[in-house]
């Protein structure tokens, strides 16, 4: 009797360890929420200007993982931040500078704009629907709101390309803009559903699962 009870409570004491590691985990590595950038509120309305990148500044605790971040086109001021504050109810452009090489989508589907006004985006300036599915980089995509954005990446014949964050506009890229309404006031989760984690199974482990990478939230307050 006395060594099932001890069987039992070494059992308790196992599963509290897994749950506390388990809430650590989710606290620490895949909701963490490390700073936020609001949209810049401009004669035209409110606009979020972001950049993707093949690999994330050299001082950053990841250097070799592909990365989104925000941007300041005033300045040039790069911050790495994926958690955007926007109003609600409220027409916002959102315009992306794409700096990554073509990784190509494993869905067809997400080669096209769905959620955005007119179901179109700007590709350097041209409105576009949809793009060849093999030459996306990335995607921008907010599930809940039903915005999916594919973004066109540079060739590999590019003669300038950037190989780590901050990238000047000097540097090969491709800007992708587009407009979308947000909904009420709440907390929404957004992704890239590109495969783009080299390394990692699937490409879809490291910075594809953490916060601060290759996925965020749109706060909309």
């Amino acid at each position: 009797m006395f060594s099932l009870t001890k069987r039992l409570i070494g059992v308790v004491a196992g599963v509290a360890v897994v749950g506390v590691l388990i809430g650590l985990y989710v606290a620490l590595y895949l909701a963490n929420q490390p700073g936020a950038a609001s949209a810049q509120t401009t004669a035209s309305g409110d606009h979020l200007y972001l950049a993707t990148v093949a690999a994330a500044a050299t001082d950053d605790p990841h250097p070799t993982w592909v990365s989104y971040y925000t941007v300041d086109p005033n300045d040039g001021h790069w911050r790495h931040d994926t958690t955007y504050v926007l109003p609600a109810n409220t027409l916002v452009t959102v315009t992306i500078y794409q700096f990554d090489s073509q990784t190509g989508l494993r869905n067809p589907f997400l080669g096209q704009a769905t959620g955005t006004v007119g179901g179109t985006f700007q590709l350097n300036g041209k409105t576009t629907k949809a793009i060849d599915p093999s030459a996306a980089s990335h995607v921008f995509a907010i599930p809940e709101m039903g915005v999916s954005v594919p973004l066109y990446g540079i060739p590999d014949s590019a003669k300038n390309p950037c190989a780590n964050a901050p990238c000047p506009l000097s540097t090969d890229h491709e800007t992708i803009t587009f407009q979308f309404r947000t909904p009420g006031k709440g907390l929404y989760r957004w992704q890239c559903f590109v495969p783009c984690a080299a390394g990692y199974i699937s490409g879809f482990g490291g910075p594809m699962q953490t916060v601060g990478y290759m996925d965020g939230f749109i706060k909309v307050v």
